[in-house]
């Protein structure tokens, strides 16, 4: 039997939300266990993928809610809202795959400059000291001297590109998951239970 009945298009949204939910507290769970073992010291970053976590489980339980119920408005509502999300997460996953080497190197130096508690994971983790070049002056959280300490921006600009390829491949792969379940959302909206009542509107 072709899936384009009512059972299969309920089914297949069930199981497209269900994966989103896992995907979020997948989120939530590594963001928390970062920042509980000392990996992530940052606030703002694990507050943030967090927050995209709790963003993406309440989308994914409106879903949820909506497929299992056949609600027209919680299912609209949820269309509306993840089509807007693929939109975002489109663009940002083809600004990512696109971003040359001179707009990294800049995005680099920003970031670095931006946040302090960012900068001492990174030179912790990496074992350099400074963006360019190592500046005595300036406090480090390595322990070295001038000649035996590296400068952490070109460490970086070698795993920058890879990063970005990485995570602008699995983001088009989400998006297109997100572009799926706008597709079988709208085509279970239209479609009317068999179990209900044949005179009931939809």
């Amino acid at each position: 039997m072709v899936c384009g009945g009512f059972t299969c298009s309920k089914n297949s949204l069930c199981v497209l939300n269900l994966l989103y939910i896992l995907v979020s507290l997948l989120l939530i769970g590594i963001a928390a266990w970062g920042k509980t073992f000392g990996l992530v010291t940052s606030f703002s970053v694990v507050a943030g993928v967090i927050g995209v976590g709790i963003f993406l489980f309440l989308i994914a339980l409106i879903g949820l809610l909506g497929a299992i119920k056949h609600h027209q408005v919680l299912l609209f509502f949820y269309m509306i809202i993840l089509f807007l999300v693929f939109v975002v997460q489109f663009s940002i996953s083809c600004a990512s795959l696109a971003l040359n080497e001179n707009q990294q190197n800049h995005f680099l130096e920003v970031g670095w400059n931006k946040s302090v508690e960012t900068r001492e994971d990174v030179e912790g983790y990496l074992n350099c000291c400074g963006f360019n070049e190592v500046n005595i002056n300036e406090t480090c959280k390595v322990h070295c001297t001038n000649l035996t300490c590296k400068p952490c921006g070109p460490i970086l600009r070698t795993y920058a590109g890879e990063v970005l390829r990485f995570v602008g491949g699995i983001g088009l792969f989400f998006s297109f998951t997100e572009i799926l379940g706008v597709w079988l959302t709208h085509r279970y909206r239209n479609q009317k239970d068999p179990r209900a009542n044949p005179s009931a509107f939809l």
